[in-house]
């Protein structure tokens, strides 16, 4: 299973670097959402004396740097990925080999993820230049960020995986899709720091587990979290990796008897 995962993550990586500038426009493109994030609240910040939601401008200039890292990280197969997979018949051939179709997925996407972090760095290094940032970080959140990073990469492949297997049962589920991920620009800290959501907002968020995949590791290193609080965040991520795993566990065997190719 190791070489299997090296091989996958081997051979995403070197496609990814055949098309350098599809991925630089593509990571460019994604700049103008933070960017308008952080100069409306930039803005707020300053109009309110020069902090919101415990945020001053450089620690908002912080987090949207990160924010850009943390967003290409969290690029997974979608559940729409699984309408052509089963429209097309593409699925059937994974389902001829092996192993379990989401070990090729999870290893490739791996694989994708060390060329965005590479990538990511001169466009984070402009960022920093144009939005002087300010951090409050130690050598233990900069190596509990590495290990976050890659768990909230984990929390949102296998919870997305496990959503997409709604499509067994119909092909048509753009509009629960489209409810999971509205949930989740809002309860992520993607939109906007959670502490600047009303506190019920902020009550609801700590039982999904959208934060911790997309603010926790943005948080731990920009140094806003102590180090519980971090340990705490790191637990959340393998408590909500483990549940994705339990669903897939349980649902594939039932989705996989529903199967049936609609294209060719």
């Amino acid at each position: 299973m190791l070489r299997l995962y090296a091989g996958a993550a081997r051979m995403s990586i070197l496609d990814q670097l055949q098309y350098r500038t599809a991925n630089y426009l593509y990571m460019i493109g994604m700049i103008a959402e933070p960017v308008i994030y952080l100069v409306v609240w930039s803005t707020v910040a300053d109009s309110e004396g020069g902090t919101v939601g415990g945020y001053s401008a450089g620690a908002l200039a912080a987090y949207y740097i990160v924010w850009t890292l943390v967003r290409n990280m969290n690029i997974v197969l979608t559940p729409y990925a699984w309408e052509w997979r089963i429209k097309d018949g593409q699925l059937s051939g994974e389902l001829l080999k092996p192993i379990h179709p989401i070990h090729r997925d999870l290893g490739g996407f791996a694989g994708w993820k060390i060329v965005t972090i590479l990538y990511w760095l001169p466009i984070a290094a402009i960022l920093v230049w144009l939005f002087p940032p300010a951090f409050s970080t130690d050598t233990f959140s900069v190596l509990a960020f590495v290990v976050a990073l890659w768990g909230g990469f984990l929390v949102r492949f296998m919870l997305l995986w496990a959503l997409g297997l709604v499509t067994f049962w119909t092909t048509r589920v753009g509009a629960i899709f489209d409810v999971f991920f509205t949930v989740e620009l809002l309860a992520s800290g993607r939109l906007v720091p959670l502490s600047l959501m009303p506190p019920w907002a902020q009550a609801a968020a700590d039982w999904l587990p959208f934060q911790w995949a997309f603010q926790f590791p943005i948080e731990t290193l920009i140094g806003r979290l102590s180090r519980a609080e971090i340990l705490r965040g790191l637990g959340m991520q393998a408590f909500w990796t483990l549940v994705g795993v339990g669903i897939l566990t349980l649902v594939w065997p039932m989705a996989v008897k529903r199967y049936s190719a609609v294209g060719g």
